[in-house]
């Protein structure tokens, strides 16, 4: 006789969620899919995806103006106009597509769609509820494994006038595309933004409350990704913080903690994200969980309730949807058909898809010194073939971390065009083990700047120092 209805319930219907659900169906287990909102999560919703888009779509205003040293005509400033509704209309269409292929995927593995939301009324059993119909009866299913994979929700802080910010759930549904907007922080998804709307056109400020954006990044890159946004006209400004927002006729005007008022069209808080483990009946289980509601899990991602488990961004470890997809794999191996499968959290590549962007893998140099001692650094600096012609002042940094001893190359980095994409390849290598002597009996491709990673020779002196920073010593 069954015990349960179902082998394995997913609670969750993004990302990670959806990886483990096909993998444990595939293996031959029951499984449930409760997803309340939209499938595909975060990333295919409101986040990675639309964001690259958008990224795509901002980037054209810097296109068409280097078409002009290749021999292309100008191009009037009425015809390149943007138009924003046409870029949410496609977007809108293209995330859609997204969502159907992602309930195919589920689905085609055998397992079941709950378009309801799940709360858990005791350790094997949830309850499903209509989010159109409240007041109706909710469903309940049993299951023998429990994974909870619902990810994060942006929040705000709590200052006079916050609820008239928005967050990046709502900067990819705007109705009108803002002139002036304030960015308020100081992590990926603040940087990528401000790139977004500073390249449709508007006016950007971006304030941070901290030195430096990009806390916990390459010290280097940080600096020189801060130095380029600044030259394409970002008004970048750190040690800043808001301090209330109020309306100011048809804008907004926001006051900031040195006293100083900016007037807007638009704020938009980057100011972090919770993860989304409340309101789903863990406390009630005894679920523990770290501070800031994340959910506590061991190396084998499950929680203190032995048949309930959690991976992706509501564990708050690395929130990467490369990293849930591969923790969702894992575990669903590791319960329905051991294979050894498992993740690595060190070197794991990554990209701010800021312009330009920036990518890395690896220990920073910072971290590296900490852990390792004494390092070789290898830096690079240099304007792209591609703006010889085009006359536009962006510059490129790569960079090598190396440990002495060794020679090995623990840690990449890079500001860029196409970060994400060179990185990507290197990351093998740097996952590999790879030395300085590997990279530098490679042969490069040439004209390109990836080479410049195989064909650096001579360590640097000392740090990268702002253009600024230099002309002032």
């Amino acid at each position: 006789m069954v015990k349960y209805d179902f082998d394995f319930y997913v609670i969750g219907g993004g990302s990670g969620g959806t990886r483990a659900a096909r993998i444990a169906a595939g293996h031959g287990a029951r499984v449930g899919v409760a997803e309340e909102r939209y499938l595909g999560g975060t990333c295919v919703n409101v986040g990675c995806v639309p964001k690259k888009l958008f990224v795509y779509a901002a980037h054209y205003a810097e296109d068409f103006k280097d078409a002009e040293g290749f021999g292309w005509a100008p191009i009037p400033a009425a015809a390149r106009r943007h138009d924003w509704p046409t870029l949410i209309a496609n977007k809108n269409a293209e995330i859609a597509r997204l969502n159907g292929a992602y309930r195919r995927l589920i689905e085609g593995a055998g397992a079941k769609i709950f378009d309801k939301h799940a709360r858990l009324r005791d350790a094997h059993t949830i309850e499903l509820r209509d989010r159109e119909k409240p007041d109706a009866a909710p469903e309940t299913v049993t299951a023998e494994k429990i994974l909870v994979a619902t990810g994060g929700w942006p929040s705000k802080p709590e200052i006079p006038g916050a609820e008239l910010a928005i967050t990046s759930n709502e900067a990819f549904f705007l109705e009108r595309f803002p002139e002036r907007v304030l960015v308020v922080g100081g992590g990926y998804i603040a940087v990528e933004f401000a790139g977004i709307f500073h390249g449709l056109g508007a006016h950007v400020t971006q304030i941070y409350r901290g030195d430096l954006f990009l806390r916990g990044f390459d010290g280097d890159c940080r600096a020189f990704l801060a130095e380029e946004m600044r030259k394409k006209g970002v008004d970048l400004r750190f040690g800043a913080d808001v301090a209330a927002i109020e309306r100011a006729g048809k804008a907004l005007r926001a006051t900031l903690k040195d006293g100083t008022a900016l007037e807007i069209d638009c704020v938009m808080f980057a100011t972090g994200r919770t993860p989304s483990s409340r309101k789903i009946g863990l406390e009630a289980l005894g679920v523990a969980m770290q501070k800031g509601g994340a959910i506590a899990v061991d190396e084998h991602w499950r929680t203190n309730v032995p048949n309930i488990y959690a991976i992706g961004d509501v564990t708050d470890r690395l929130n990467l949807t490369p990293v849930a997809i591969a923790e969702g794999h894992a575990l669903a191996d590791a319960l329905f058909n051991p294979s050894g499968r498992s993740v690595g959290y060190e070197n794991v590549p990554t990209t701010v898809f800021s312009q330009p962007n920036l990518g890395t893998v690896g220990l920073t140099e910072e971290d590296a010194r900490k852990r390792l001692g004494a390092l070789d650094i290898y830096r690079a600096t240099f304007r792209a073939m591609k703006h010889t012609m085009s006359g536009r002042d962006e510059q490129t940094m790569m960079k090598l971390v190396v440990e002495k001893s060794s020679q090995k190359v623990v840690g990449l980095h890079m500001v860029g065009p196409d970060a994400g994409e060179i990185v990507q390849g290197f990351a093998v290598a740097i996952k590999m083990g790879a030395t300085k002597k590997d990279f530098d009996c490679t042969i490069g491709i040439h004209p390109t700047a990836a080479e410049e990673l195989v064909t650096m020779r001579i360590p640097a002196s000392g740090p990268w120092l702002a253009p600024r920073k230099q002309a002032a010593e």
